[in-house]
């Protein structure tokens, strides 16, 4: 029995190259080391999940009472983030997670694919361009290019709908990007490199997860080695003509 997931930061993006060559944009992302300050029980919370902390420097005057009293009854140091993750059983004999124990970048050694999920850049007070897409009007001279333009229902029904496309806050909203590959683990500095682009700004926390529903192979692609190792095994089970 083991934790799915972790919380960590967003360092920034780079680049990698494979063995091909090939390129491949990469997310930085500074994971654990993590503290589970309480796990949360079938029979007494309703579920199964863990609750974990991220391990960083926090003044003990920043906690208010009742976490203070919250992390010493677990016996585990303050945090500033708390997340709860789920609890994935293995095998019947493994020992189960307790709390004060740590949870590190290793869970993902046999992971290929991971969730990620942060909040997002905040943009502030936006118009519908920008917010939502919109075309906008006519750029010729005169016109107002970013303008929404009528909302109105003339006379009937006389009121703007709910849900209408509108201006205003852009941003910080919680997303989730799922099945990000990962490129590169860092045991020592507990580093986590995925493909592709995470949610939010640098230094933001994100929690990382192994991917739910990760993605399938391929059908019907091998490489070149393989399509060589094929043609010798048809090759060799063709019966020889006489």
């Amino acid at each position: 029995m083991s934790v799915t997931g972790i919380l960590g930061k967003k360092i920034g993006m780079t680049q990698l190259f494979d063995d091909r060559g090939d390129i491949h944009p990469v997310t930085v992302l500074k994971v654990g080391p993590c503290v589970i300050t309480q796990l949360k029980t079938q029979q007494t919370d309703g579920y199964s999940a863990a609750q974990i902390g991220l391990v960083e420097f926090v003044k003990a005057s920043k906690i208010n009472k009742a976490m203070t009293g919250h992390f010493a009854k677990s016996n585990v140091p303050p945090v500033r983030e708390i997340r709860e993750v789920q609890i994935e059983f293995v095998e019947e004999g493994e020992e189960a997670p307790k709390a004060g124990d740590r949870v590190t970048v290793e869970i993902f050694n046999e992971t290929r694919f991971v969730d990620v999920i942060g909040n997002s850049k905040g943009r502030g007070f936006a118009g519908v361009i920008r917010r939502h897409g919109f075309g906008g009007g006519p750029k010729s001279h005169g016109h107002m290019f970013q303008v929404q333009g009528s909302i109105g229902a003339s006379s009937f029904p006389s009121r703007v709908f709910p849900g209408q496309r509108m201006p205003g806050h852009m941003g910080t909203n919680q997303v989730t990007v799922r099945n990000l590959r990962i490129r590169g683990i860092d045991v020592e500095d507990n580093l986590l490199l995925v493909e592709g682009a995470v949610p939010g700004a640098r230094d933001g926390y994100v929690l990382v997860s192994k991917s739910v529903a990760p993605p399938r192979e391929r059908r019907g692609f091998a490489g070149a080695a393989t399509k060589d190792a094929l043609k010798a095994s048809k090759k060799a089970a063709a019966p020889k003509k006489k």
